[in-house]
């Protein structure tokens, strides 16, 4: 899936809703859409991939 960048221009008064843009929009797109997002700040604020951390359990034996 490849996002098209669409400019559109409004006056102040007529600008449509964020609300009603995203409703008109199925689960998946909106999944999609978030799961895009969360990868972007991931990217900007970390520098890399989010990943799973490991966890390390320490048993001491007898």
């Amino acid at each position: 899936m490849s996002i098209i960048k669409v400019v559109n221009k409004y006056k102040i008064d007529e600008q449509p809703n964020d609300f009603s843009f995203w409703q008109l929009k199925s689960y998946e797109e909106r999944i999609d859409a978030l799961e895009q997002i969360r990868q972007e700040f991931n990217n900007w604020k970390y520098n890399a991939e989010q990943r799973f951390q490991r966890v390390y359990k320490i048993i001491k034996r007898k």
